[in-house]
C-alpha cells in the first residue's frame, strides 16, 4: 500500500468507535466491513491527506482511490469517494471506467449516490467536444446495463 493509502487507512481505524461500527453494520448489512469512523472523520482524513501529500497528480489520485476501494470496508470506500469529490477537476472522461467498477462493487447506495451526483455529474458538466460525446456514450451504456446500480447511477448522473 502507498504511504498515502496507509495514512488514510490507519487514520480511519484510529477515528473509529465500536458504537459507530455497530450502527453502521446494522444499517449497511453484511455486504461491507466497517471500521466505525464517522462521515466527518472520513472527510477530515482526506482533507489531512491532501494537505500532507500536496502534489498528487491525476494518476496519483486515481491510484489512491483504487487502492482505498480494493478492501470492502465502507469507510475506505467512502474515503475514495471523498477524494474523487475533492479532486473532480482533475478527472477526465476515461476515469468513468474506474468509476463504473466502483459502482458495480459499491455494495450500498450510500456510496453510489455520491459517486453519481458529486463525481460523475460535475465531471460530465465540464466535458466538451469528443470527450463529452464519449462520456455520454458511457452513460447510455450504463443506463442499458443489467446491473441495477449502474442503471441507477446513470440516472442520477444525467439528472439536472
Amino acid at each position: 500500500m502507498s504511504e498515502a493509502g496507509e495514512f488514510v487507512d490507519y487514520t480511519l481505524q484510529m477515528e473509529s468507535t465500536w458504537e459507530k461500527a455497530a450502527e453502521l453494520s446494522e444499517r449497511l448489512g453484511e455486504g461491507l466491513k466497517v471500521y466505525g469512523a464517522s462521515v466527518g472523520a472520513v472527510r477530515g482524513t482526506i482533507r489531512d491527506a491532501l494537505k500532507r501529500y500536496k502534489n498528487l497528480s491525476h494518476d496519483d489520485i486515481t491510484a489512491l482511490s483504487t487502492e482505498l476501494w480494493e478492501e470492502p470496508v465502507f469507510e475506505r470506500r467512502l474515503a475514495a469517494v471523498v477524494l474523487l469529490q475533492s479532486k473532480v477537476a482533475l478527472l477526465v472522461n476515461t476515469d468513468l471506467t474506474r468509476i463504473e467498477g466502483f459502482i458495480r462493487r459499491a455494495g450500498t447506495r450510500e456510496l453510489v449516490d455520491p459517486l453519481a451526483k458529486d463525481v460523475v455529474r460535475p465531471l460530465l458538466a465540464r466535458l466538451e467536444g469528443l470527450a463529452r460525446e464519449r462520456a455520454d456514450r458511457v452513460l447510455e451504456r450504463w443506463a442499458g446495463d443489467p446491473d441495477l446500480e449502474l442503471q441507477y447511477a446513470a440516472g442520477l448522473a444525467a439528472a439536472p
